[in-house]
């Protein structure tokens, strides 16, 4: 679904990401963990065409992506949920969901899938409450709902449980072991929170310096002391 070769970027004279190379499977969930400013974050953004890359390339699905701005990335089926959560705090939860759908054309692709409910209840319950009335952790699962509503084939989530509440923990771990499950979506997820990451990954990477150091099956992740890469 994803292929990341040799991926080369700068900001300055520092050379933040470093000959970054992996794939993120259909139907599987890829978990990248690493310490703070080890280029996480910087690595999200270029896979989205927020930031460019030096050298390298970015396919999706077959296709090079490496040269699209984002909302041509977004309108073929990447999404992306922001470090931060980033919703319009002025909006109402239902209007921060139909901007999710910008990607798509036609009426009946505008309509918000019932789905999203089913995953996220609370959400139905505050469709017309403003998005910064919202707590943190309920604001998390609106970022999460529109990167969903346009059906994306990649789902690109960077730290959903900062900050979070654990029993809205245990909703966002639901949801994404449903979309994973469900076989028709990749995911790519950015983690410090050790056993969350590796209840949900299939397929692990550990970043450090800006290259991919270690990577391997989530099933090995204690086996292989992957804990002690994002020890502080």
């Amino acid at each position: 679904m994803l292929e990341v070769t040799a991926l080369n970027q700068f900001y300055g004279g520092s050379h933040t990401l470093r000959d970054v190379a992996f794939t993120a499977r259909m139907g599987a969930c890829t978990v990248l963990l690493g310490r703070n400013g080890v280029g996480k974050t910087t690595l999200l953004k270029c896979l989205m065409g927020a930031l460019p890359v030096q050298t390298g390339k970015v396919s999706f699905e077959g296709k090079d992506v490496t040269a699209l701005p984002p909302y041509s990335r977004a309108a073929l089926g990447m999404a992306y949920v922001p470090q931060g959560r980033e919703i319009f705090a002025r909006l109402t939860v239902e209007e921060n969901l139909v901007m999710g759908l910008a990607v798509k054309s036609g009426s009946a692709a505008r309509a918000i899938p019932t789905e999203i409910y089913d995953m996220f209840p609370v959400l139905k319950d505050m469709l017309h409450r403003r998005g910064g009335d919202l707590s943190g952790g309920q604001q998390q699962q609106l970022a999460i709902a529109r990167a969903l509503v346009a059906r994306p084939k990649l789902l690109i989530l960077d730290e959903p449980t900062e900050g979070i509440q654990p029993s809205i923990i245990k909703d966002i771990e639901r949801v994404i072991r449903l979309l994973a499950q469900r076989g028709d979506m990749a995911i790519l997820l950015v983690e410090q929170y050790y056993d969350f990451a590796r209840a949900l990954a299939d397929h692990y990477l550990v970043m450090s310096r800006g290259q991919i150091i270690k990577n391997g099956r989530g099933a090995d992740m204690d086996a292989d002391n992957i804990r002690n890469f994002v020890a502080l």
